[in-house]
């Protein structure tokens, strides 16, 4: 990986020179410190403010491996896609890290890592989502300021009870990741491609994956099963217009196959799914005694006491009127009144600031 990969991702003319990549770069959320870096290990004169970007950088990744290196200990938690996929970096090139995505086996222990996150951090925005009803799988995305919140990404961990939630619509949540770690960095990969198309940072990541010892037929098997080929094929098809494949190409080639029977699966197996979010309604202190999160009736909205805060659910992308806000106030301190012998909320203590990119 170097910077002549670079400047053909980023469709720009060499002799355009480092400044007019970097600014090229911008336009891509992470892209910018892989740029820095890269210029960095090839000697590119940079002055104090990009090395200071570039150690802010730095710093992030090193404060996500410790987190999550804290949250494995604690709670049995795993990092799946971006901190895994930064182990194949080069030391010298470190893979830039937006988002430090978590899988926890179990809603205690997703409480567990959440609580120990709001308590080491100073944690300002706490979004949850449900997905399905029996069974029920909760994500949370917990945010924080970066050291220049203006000019950085926002520290960002996300945990949750399902490795892989799919489209919502026609690849259904997969509970479990389980295969070897070069073949969860790819069926992560490969996932994102169901939310968003596939950048320069993808085929950078397939470069790094690309010596690992892939073994086709497995492979390809595996990231079938996952319901993943379309977005597999498309990836690598992507990643082999720039860098060599290595044991990818024989990955590939067997994963052809599969393509056809998953579009026609997902045709005529189709389960939408559209997910609950918590439109929060107050922080609390940490009930460190709930295992789970509580679901609330209040007359025709549902709220969701969990250990952190507490919130109005509606479907993701819908807003609570005025009115169902109150409303569901009003239930809240209804329930404070009645549950005296349960682990209870304290007075609102505020909602935390908004998230601001």
């Amino acid at each position: 990986m170097n910077t002549d990969l670079l400047y053909r991702l980023l469709e720009l003319d060499p002799g355009a020179g480092p400044v007019e990549l970097l600014h090229r770069a911008r336009a891509g959320r992470n892209l910018p410190y892989l740029v820095l870096a890269a210029l960095d290990r090839e000697g590119v004169r940079m002055g104090e403010h990009a090395r200071a970007e570039l150690q802010r950088a730095r710093e992030r990744a090193r404060c996500y491996a410790g987190i999550a290196d804290d949250l494995a200990d604690a709670t049995g938690v795993r990092p799946i896609r971006d901190l895994p996929l930064a182990a194949h970096y080069p030391s010298d090139l470190p893979r830039p890290l937006g988002e430090l995505a978590l899988v926890s086996p179990t809603e205690a222990t997703l409480w567990q890592a959440v609580n120990r996150l709001v308590t080491d951090h100073p944690v300002e925005s706490v979004e949850v989502t449900l997905l399905g009803e029996r069974p029920r799988h909760t994500a949370v995305t917990l945010r924080w300021p970066a050291e220049d919140p203006l000019l950085d990404p926002w520290y960002q961990v996300r945990v949750a009870t399902a490795a892989l939630t799919g489209d919502l619509a026609t690849v259904p949540v997969r509970p479990y990741l389980a295969a070897d770690d070069h073949v969860e960095c790819l069926i992560a990969l490969a996932e994102d491609g169901l939310r968003r198309p596939f950048g320069p940072g993808d085929v950078i990541d397939v470069a790094q994956l690309a010596g690992q010892p892939f073994e086709p037929v497995e492979t390809a098997a595996v990231v079938a099963a996952y319901r993943l080929a379309p977005e597999a094929v498309a990836l690598l098809d992507l990643a082999a217009e720039h860098v060599p494949l290595g044991p990818l190409g024989g990955v590939r080639t067997v994963l052809e196959a599969e393509v056809g029977p998953e579009l026609r699966r997902r045709r005529t197996e189709a389960r939408p799914l559209r997910p609950r979010h918590g439109t929060l309604l107050r922080r609390t202190v940490i009930r460190h005694r709930w295992d789970e999160a509580l679901l609330l009736p209040a007359g025709a909205a549902t709220l969701l006491l969990t250990p952190v805060a507490d919130y109005l659910l509606t479907p993701e992308g819908d807003r609570p009127a005025p009115a169902e806000r109150a409303a569901a106030l009003a239930a809240l301190q209804a329930w404070d009144a009645t549950a005296p012998t349960t682990p209870h909320p304290s007075p609102c203590l505020g909602a935390p600031q908004p998230h601001r990119r």
